[in-house]
């Protein structure tokens, strides 16, 4: 059996979970999500739980059922909290501004480079070296974040580029010297 499957969903106040068919609806106070999921899963709103279980036991209904789980907890959760994911830029001359809804990314290129928010997601600059990239969609949030770091990845030498907060980079030892007679 799915282990995270069979975990029920409970529902903070003030979000509401409607199943039409095989499409999940949730509205809360930060907006509204809409999934499309498997019709081997059965979705059920019993008060402030919501459970998904499946109909038979085939190996596309088990790996169905915990995919299922965790997209309709992900929209519980980002209706209600929402999602964010912070960035880190190293490196001398790299930085972050924002002017208006676009992020405007300087990172050693010829060019800043300017990102435009996407729908559904904004981004902040508490300093020139972070990004915050927040939003409901916890798929939309990491996409874009990912975006943003692939920009300027972080390279092994010297560490600089974009990481995610808290991210480790392996570094590498430099060319060593050759030793001569």
């Amino acid at each position: 059996m799915s282990r995270i499957g069979l975990k029920p969903i409970d529902l903070p106040a003030g979000v509401e979970v409607k199943v039409d068919g095989n499409v999940v609806t949730v509205k809360g106070p930060n907006g509204e999500l809409q999934e499309t999921i498997s019709e081997l899963i059965d979705v059920n709103i019993e008060g402030n739980v919501v459970t998904v279980s499946r109909n038979g036991d085939a190996k596309e209904e088990r790996s169905q059922h915990g995919l299922a789980r965790t997209l309709i907890a992900n929209m519980v959760e980002g209706v209600s909290k929402g999602f964010e994911k912070k960035l880190e830029i190293q490196g001398v001359g790299y930085r972050a501004d924002k002017k208006g809804d676009t992020l405007v990314l300087s990172l050693g290129y010829s060019h800043p480079v300017e990102l435009k928010d996407p729908e559904g997601i904004t981004t902040e600059t508490p300093s020139q070296t972070q990004i915050v990239v927040k939003g409901i969609d916890k798929a939309l949030v990491g996409n874009y974040a990912a975006n943003i770091r692939a920009w300027r990845a972080p390279e092994p030498y010297k560490g600089k580029g974009i990481r995610y907060e808290g991210e480790q980079v392996r570094r590498k030892e430099g060319k060593a010297g050759v030793k001569g007679d």
